[in-house]
């Protein structure tokens, strides 16, 4: 379609009204971006900081030390909390660091929500109250690349600043499109922000014109499949959503709790409450390869499951179970991960099938 076409225009707007309301965002502008995820961290680094300005990162895992590289990269100071591998941010280090500044330099606090590769889930609402303990104006920006339509998030509630996105998780869509929704205050610290930016400035795409709102030729094919996959998303309803990724997480927790009983895989993530209902990030114990397991459930049963990235790789797998899924997707996968198990002769605890079963019927 020519990209002058005003049905194009069309399909961005029901685009930008989709992505709001799963935001639950009234206040907000979306900008889109031809990208991945990484576009968007790089979007939020050059729009709201300038070259030597500090940001706070809290440490959850491989992603948010990612996004914190990506920063230094591009020029900008750091900060970070400390991290337990494991463990969701720590919102009292955050409060601790933020009262240590009484200089105001630290412009934003960066934090994602969910880290795929550690499968954990920080508490956004407690988070925010540190910000608002500590008395210090930082913007609070925060990635739902892993968590939007999958776990709660209501950006005007949480009164989050800047929400990051992108369309491969949550959003069923294939990946090279991300986004930031940016509420007014966010936007007013973006415009008096000397750093030099053109593609990422999302200044530029202000305005009607498809071609202006993504700096160039929008990528259509993305577009519509992402205007087809928010339909889907409305139409099952985003409690009912919420609610069965929850259910399918249960399903998968407990079928990893049996294993873990033997001692040779367990949760990466130690605090229950914190554990992702997008991923499940499994430890193997030393001595065991993960990768071929992966290779013998990939090839032998069909079934594809990730590795460990970062710090996990090498000695951890994870399970994916967000987006377009069901309850027998899930025990299909839970079964081919225990046949991979014993054909690798890994040792784990029995039962676990009949523990995501109980939990599914439950």
């Amino acid at each position: 379609m020519d990209h002058g076409d005003p049905r194009l225009d069309e399909v961005i707007a029901a685009i930008d009204v989709g992505i709001k309301r799963l935001l639950q965002t009234k206040d907000a502008e979306l900008y889109m971006f031809a990208s991945n995820g990484h576009g968007a961290w790089e979007a939020a680094i050059e729009n709201l900081l300038a070259p030597g300005q500090t940001v706070l990162i809290p440490g959850t895992g491989h992603f948010s030390e990612s996004w914190a590289l990506q920063a230094e990269a591009l020029g900008r100071r750091v900060i970070r909390t400390p991290f337990r591998e494991g463990h969701p941010i720590d919102p009292q280090a955050v409060e601790q660091a933020l009262r240590a500044d009484v200089e105001r330099e630290i412009v934003a606090v960066f934090a994602v929500h969910t880290d795929t590769a550690s499968s954990t889930t920080s508490d956004l609402a407690a988070l925010r109250a540190a910000i608002d303990a500590a008395g210090h104006p930082a913007l609070f920006v925060v990635d739902v690349v892993a968590s939007l339509a999958a776990a709660p998030f209501a950006m005007d509630a949480m009164r989050v600043n800047v929400a990051v996105g992108a369309t491969q998780k949550g959003l069923m869509s294939p990946p090279g499109m991300s986004f930031v929704a940016v509420d007014r205050r966010a936007d007013e610290v973006a415009a008096g922000n000397p750093a030099p930016r053109y593609y990422w400035d999302w200044s530029r795409r202000k305005g009607d014109q498809s071609y202006r709102k993504f700096c160039g030729t929008p990528p259509q094919n993305l577009l519509y499949g992402i205007e087809a996959a928010l339909g889907l998303l409305f139409l099952e309803g985003i409690d009912a959503i919420i609610a069965r990724h929850a259910q399918l997480a249960r399903a998968v927790h407990a079928a990893v709790e049996c294993w873990s009983r033997d001692g040779a895989v367990m949760f990466h993530c130690r605090v229950p409450a914190a554990r992702s209902v997008s991923v499940t990030t499994i430890e193997t114990r030393a001595g065991i390869d993960p990768e071929a397991m992966r290779t013998v459930a990939r090839e032998r049963f069909q079934v594809a499951i990730a590795g460990g990235l970062g710090p996990q790789g090498g000695r951890a797998f994870r399970i994916g179970h967000l987006g377009n899924l069901n309850s027998a997707m899930i025990l299909g996968c839970l079964a081919g991960v225990e046949a991979a198990m014993q054909v690798q002769k890994i040792p784990y605890g029995r039962g676990g099938m009949e523990a995501a079963i109980t939990s599914l019927g439950g």
